[in-house]
């Protein structure tokens, strides 16, 4: 699992199987954006981060979902 970090910018790359997905949330696959809180503090790889998706406003996303863009 990828360690995130305050402002890196990520990829939301696929659905997640995570309960936590929201049937909405389909509409953000393939967009960009970057993490405002990457919850390093519990340092669960399970953790929801914190992403501002470009457009669409701040949502808390399953790592599962997300990838980092090369910086």
């Amino acid at each position: 699992m990828n360690r995130f970090h305050k402002g890196q910018k990520i990829q939301i790359f696929k659905s997640s199987s995570d309960e936590s997905w929201e049937p909405f949330m389909d509409s953000f696959v393939g967009l960009s954006g970057v993490i405002t809180d990457p919850d390093t503090s519990i340092n669960d790889p399970d953790a929801l981060v914190e992403v501002s998706i470009e457009g669409k406003g701040t949502y808390r996303l399953p790592q599962d979902c997300i990838r980092p863009l090369d910086e």
